[in-house]
């Protein structure tokens, strides 16, 4: 029983202590990844408009 504890105790790992220019830069990590995944949200959005084109509009309801 005390092995276990013990076993735990030596991988716990401790509270990250961020320093000012490692939180800046994970924002602008953050924003880059946001922006990448919002233009390839848009990028599927006009290909399936264009794929689609006037039969949008014709379409049987």
């Amino acid at each position: 029983m005390d092995e276990e504890r013990d076993e735990g105790e030596r991988h716990k790992i401790g509270d990250p202590h961020w320093t000012e220019e490692q939180i800046k830069r994970r924002r602008q990590r953050n924003l880059a990844i946001a922006w990448a995944l919002a233009g390839f949200i848009v990028l599927f959005f006009v290909v399936t408009i264009v794929k689609l084109g006037g039969n949008l509009a014709n379409r049987p309801i």
